[in-house]
């Protein structure tokens, strides 16, 4: 028996798990595509372990109100969609693009995703385009819209050097939408309830089909809202697959009170994380799934799940003196590295498989595990426990190795003597693991380790600079020889009392 590291079908490029990992995402799809979100952030879920992205804040305005949004401006403490501490001017855009592309050689990506909607701030939004299409033409353009403004903007939109396009589409049932949207603003008037949900939803399928016919790939993003359209996302998984969309990306929904939302005032609680993951598995069997989002900023700047903003303020950006050309050599020789490296490591993970002929399967018990994993980018384990922000959570099997979501935490460690002192911020990560088995990390101190072991979760650090898939795979094959204990409910217990 063999245990492959990402579980592919060879006719169709898509795991059991359905489409699960990003090699199966790019297997099975043409060149031309496959070129297109190669170094993808985004769109690749390998790539967004190498290469960064950022997101400039020149559409202040929106057409819609969503009851799960509140625009924020001036603010940098808070990590979500649109949140901003600069409202930028196009030139300003531009001139903080050039030098963000300047001093960091893995961003591939730029986006517009607010802090309002892009299409309803056209003459912004299409000035940032078109200037950066000059002056940049090796960064790929991404827009990210509700889809309201979408099919009158099409033909601008394949004027410029964009050939990804984000849609926000969480129902297409009118009766959904009225409980999502209070109204919109069309054609010069404010339309509420099911009427102005009814516009919305007709004119994203419009705009989403347009652009599928003109070549450019469409992600769609959903939040997902439990008691509101849970249930409903399946059935616009499958819709909007049948109209070309690439990628469905559902997302949790952000409900903390201090957010100022009208859900998080109402109450409305956000989904779990097996909630989530259930609903990405039931979407799955229809659409790629994506399952590495970090719900960005608004002006988010670096590789997903970091955000180094705060060294491109305008102030800042003002105050560098970058030599281009040389930056822009030093940049098109790491992306040349970074996509020869991507590529190997893709190779590598469909092609190596771990032996489990040794083991007696037939007497031995053998479930899923999920395992969580530190690092901070290259596809490896290479960060130490106490620095994490987030970990990632992967699912192993004797089939495959897939990749299942993140989990945002504090940081438990800031160094010097202060490690270990932080006894409530690790009872929360210990919570927020809550169902992994495992955790993967280059390092880990004492007090924490004792305290995992203690809630049930084994701490690793045996696989240090090591390929996560390989890594999980090599840590599950061992699992499985010693022989995988019951998945006991009490452990759930003891993390969700930690």
């Amino acid at each position: 028996m063999e245990l492959t590291v990402i579980g592919q079908n060879t006719e169709s490029g898509c795991s059991s798990s359905g489409c699960g990992g990003s090699s199966d995402q790019l297997s099975h799809l043409p060149n031309n595509i496959r070129n297109k979100v190669k170094d993808h952030p985004c769109y690749s879920e390998d790539a967004h372990h190498h290469f960064a992205r950022m997101h400039v804040a020149v559409a202040p305005a929106c057409n819609i109100q969503c009851h799960y949004c509140n625009r924020k401006y001036d603010c940098s403490n808070e990590s979500r969609p649109g949140v901003v501490s600069e409202l930028l001017t196009p030139d300003q855009a531009v001139k903080k693009v050039m030098a963000v592309a300047a001093n960091i050689p893995q961003m591939t990506v730029l986006g517009i995703a607010g802090p309002g909607d892009p299409l309803a701030n056209p003459e912004r939004t299409f000035d940032t385009f078109r200037q950066l299409t000059e002056k940049a033409p090796d960064i790929k353009l991404c827009v990210s819209t509700n889809g309201l403004s979408l099919p009158e903007q099409v033909d601008e939109l394949c004027k410029h050097n964009i050939d990804h396009v984000t849609i926000t589409i969480n129902c297409v049932d009118p009766d959904v939408g009225a409980k999502i949207y209070p109204w919109i603003f069309w054609n010069n008037r404010r339309i509420h309830g099911r009427k102005g949900a009814k516009i919305l939803i007709e004119h994203q399928q419009k705009g989403l089909e347009m652009l599928t016919d003109r070549g450019i790939l469409v992600k769609v993003n959903s939040v997902m809202i439990p008691g509101v359209n849970d249930k409903h996302l399946e059935e616009v998984s499958k819709i909007v697959k049948e109209k070309g969309a690439f990628l469905h990306n559902v997302m949790p929904l952000i409900a903390e009170e201090e957010h100022g939302t009208f859900y998080g005032v109402m109450g409305q609680r956000g989904p779990t994380h097996d909630e989530l993951q259930e609903l990405q598995d039931k979407c799955a069997g229809d659409m790629n799934m994506m399952r590495h989002c970090r719900q960005c900023r608004a002006d988010a700047v670096g590789m997903l799940g970091e955000d180094r903003g705060d060294e491109f303020t305008m102030e800042k950006v003002e105050e560098m003196d970058i030599d281009y050309g040389a930056a822009m050599e030093k940049r098109a020789e790491y992306q040349k590295a970074a996509l020869a490296t991507l590529e190997a490591q893709r190779n590598n993970t469909n092609e190596t498989f771990i032996s489990l002929s040794s083991i007696k399967t037939p007497n031995k018990e053998t479930r899923p595990v999920l395992m969580a994993v530190t690092t901070s980018g290259g596809g490896v384990i290479n960060q130490h426990f106490g620095h994490a922000r987030e970990f990632l959570i992967y699912e192993a099997s004797m089939t495959d190795v897939r990749f299942i979501g993140h989990r945002k935490v504090d940081i438990y460690c800031s160094g010097g003597d202060t490690c270990g002192d932080a006894e409530t911020t690790l009872q929360k990560i210990i919570r927020t693991l809550d169902g992994c088995e495992t955790v993967l990390c280059s390092k880990i101190g004492y007090e924490p380790w004792e305290q995992l072991e203690e809630a049930g979760i084994e701490p690793n650090g045996e696989h240090a600079m090591e390929s996560i898939e390989e890594a999980v795979a090599a840590v599950y094959a061992e699992m499985v020889e010693k022989g995988l204990p019951e998945k006991d409910a009490a452990k759930s217990e003891i993390q969700a009392s930690a």
